[in-house]
């Protein structure tokens, strides 16, 4: 019933990773992810890890974000494995935790009335524009990220932009429906890329204003 519920809706995008192995709620604290870590806002762009996005955030634990590239790659031949394994260009990747993911299934599984217990149970183009909009092109440090006042708007893959204000917090389209988006963990680098981790999924207006008509 979901599936095809929202699929009426005419949502598209497109994301895509390798799957890994299921893991702790939050992602791990391995040893090479710490250690470059950066919590701080102003801090500049960390030199480029030797991994690439794929690798680190399957290493690190991020079963739910990286299953969910996995299914929307299956299901729609994305293309975009290659581009997070083994790709050059640059780009930004705003990580929900595991935990953010479980959230997001309650939120919408309270707001449609419809059991939600897994990336699968939502349809793969809906998915796949929640994707589009956690990914910026280009390698973006926190600091060009997180403005030393008021909001700054970034505009991801998708090109429907969310801002992120001076306390690291983040404002989408769920803005006013649950607590908002914070970046949580900043400046993990990556070959390929740098990786921001965030405690909620962000969710483009497009796709809470089709879900909420």
């Amino acid at each position: 019933m979901l599936r095809r519920t929202l699929t009426t809706f005419g949502l598209v995008g497109a994301t895509a990773l390798a799957a890994c192995s299921d893991a702790a709620t939050e992602p791990s604290t391995a040893s090479a992810v710490e250690a470059s870590a950066q919590r701080t806002a102003g801090r500049g762009a960390p030199a480029p890890g030797s991994a690439s996005i794929a690798t680190v955030a399957t290493e690190a634990g991020f079963s739910e974000l990286v299953g969910a590239l996995a299914y929307v790659d299956a299901e729609l031949d994305a293309g975009l494995v290659d581009l997070f394994l083994a790709g050059t260009s640059q780009h930004t990747v705003f990580a929900p935790t595991n935990e953010a993911f479980e959230r997001l299934y309650g939120l919408l599984s309270g707001v449609l009335g419809v059991e939600i217990d897994e990336i699968t149970d939502i349809p793969a183009p809906v998915v796949l524009d929640v994707l589009r909009y956690h990914v910026t092109p280009g390698r973006r440090a926190a600091n060009s990220v997180v403005p030393p006042r008021g909001e700054r708007a970034i505009t991801p893959l998708l090109h429907e932009t969310f801002g992120v204000r001076m306390d690291a917090s983040i404002r989408d389209g769920l803005t006013g429906l649950r607590t908002d988006a914070s970046i949580v963990t900043a400046n993990i680098p990556a070959s390929n890329g740098v990786i921001h981790v965030i405690d909620a999924v962000i969710v483009p207006p497009s796709v809470v204003a089709a879900l909420t008509q």
